[in-house]
């Protein structure tokens, strides 16, 4: 709760710009947040760490003498809020986007192309990366939910298979927020399952529940007892989960892997002593593992009160999904060219090998055909309270999945 008010009060004391510098013009971008919704957990340090990018870049001269005008809005994770609010950005002339949700990103992508507005979301929906037919103005920072389910349930099936197991002996369970978010990675995670010949369900986890050890027993009996657990949602029902399954005895003999959404600071905080052993798929580091990407982010925190370690990595992660956008930006300034949704878009589409400082697991890379900038990440688990790596990076940028179809 104090981190939360922390949070809060933070990017309240960030107002949005309305002056600019030196020659009188302003880069205007929108974006949306979830503070109040049922992401906000996560949704709060995320929108946090892009608005302090902006400050941050504002700080240190703007781009190319312009001041950075961020209209933003609380949209508490609702389709409508986040198309009405698009509507009002857009008649105020942003020229790139800073989105959140998968449900309202896609349902978005349309009118975003119509508009020729580059839309940079917090979700990593594989749907969103189709430059050349639905979504041509959408592009993903992060490791598509498809890859990160991918990656994840290789690496357990490569462990238990290690541990002198069958593969025909692995059941897991895919427990998911019930959205599009949460349904969105599954069905590549089947498909990579079934030719493996392992046995998998899904399971939604019902939105404000306070005990999920039901859902974890049907799971259990309709697996004929599970094996491993992924989990595609946000930090405080996972931790629920986690919380749920030591209680009832289930973590002794069960695996469980949070993909990116559920797997940071929050919930080892929130699950305690049962998050120890838990896999995750971290497309962004932690700060436990001290990167040259963190350092801005971290003094910007210092001199605002706060610290890496009092956030989450979702800020670092809010930092540089932003630090991605105004690239773009930068690179159609310094050319020269008009400052439009269309120039920006190809700006972007140039980017080759930008780098977070290793806050990704990779550089961020852009082409027309591909907008998914990161193919890559660290399998990490809980040791002591602690993020720690303990796989090698695990790229397939070179490994074409059924997210391409």
């Amino acid at each position: 709760m104090y981190r939360k008010l922390l949070f809060l009060i933070l990017i309240t004391a960030i107002v949005p710009v309305s002056g600019a510098l030196a020659d009188g013009h302003s880069i205007k971008i929108g974006a949306i947040f979830d503070l109040t919704g049922p992401t906000s957990d996560v949704g709060t340090s995320y929108a946090e760490g892009v608005r302090a990018y902006v400050d941050w870049v504002n700080g240190n001269g703007g781009i190319g003498g312009m001041e950075v005008e961020l209209f933003w809005e609380d949209y508490a994770y609702s389709v409508p809020n986040a198309e009405d609010l698009y509507t009002q950005f857009v008649e105020q002339g942003v020229v790139a986007f800073s989105g959140w949700g998968t449900g309202d990103s896609e349902a978005l992508r349309g009118r975003i192309a119509e508009d020729q507005v580059p839309f940079v979301s917090a979700s990593y929906s594989a749907a969103l990366n189709d430059p050349n037919d639905s979504a041509p103005y959408n592009f993903l920072v992060g490791t598509t939910y498809s890859d990160q389910l991918v990656i994840m349930l290789q690496y357990m099936m490569d462990q238990w298979s290690a541990d002198g197991n069958d593969l025909a002996e692995m059941r897991v369970a895919f427990f998911h927020h019930d959205s599009p978010f949460g349904t969105s990675p599954l069905a590549d995670g089947e498909a990579v399952a079934e030719m493996n010949g392992v046995a998998t369900v899904r399971v939604a986890m019902p939105r404000g529940a306070t005990d999920l050890s039901a859902e974890l027993e049907n799971a259990d009996n309709q697996l004929g007892g599970m094996t491993h657990i992924i989990i595609q949602n946000v930090s405080s029902p996972a931790a629920l989960l986690i919380r749920n399954a030591t209680e009832i005895g289930m973590s002794e003999f069960v695996q469980i892997g949070c993909l990116n959404w559920c797997s940071d600071e929050i919930l080892v905080e929130l699950a305690g002593d049962a998050a120890e052993g838990v896999l995750g798929a971290l497309p962004f580091g932690p700060h436990t593992v001290p990167v040259e990407g963190q350092t801005d982010p971290a003094a910007w925190l210092e001199a605002n009160g706060s610290s890496l370690a009092e956030t989450s990595l979702h800020f670092t992660q809010g930092w540089w999904t932003m630090a991605v956008i105004l690239e773009g930006v930068r690179l159609v300034v310094e050319s020269g060219d008009e400052l439009t949704g269309a120039n920006v878009k190809a700006a972007l589409e140039s980017l080759d090998g930008f780098s977070t400082g290793g806050v990704t697991s990779d550089t961020i890379t852009f082409t027309p055909e591909d907008h998914r900038g990161n193919r890559s990440l660290i399998i990490f688990a809980v040791d002591m309270g602690e993020w720690q790596a303990v796989s090698d990076v695990i790229n397939l940028r070179e490994m074409p999945m059924s997210d391409e179809s």
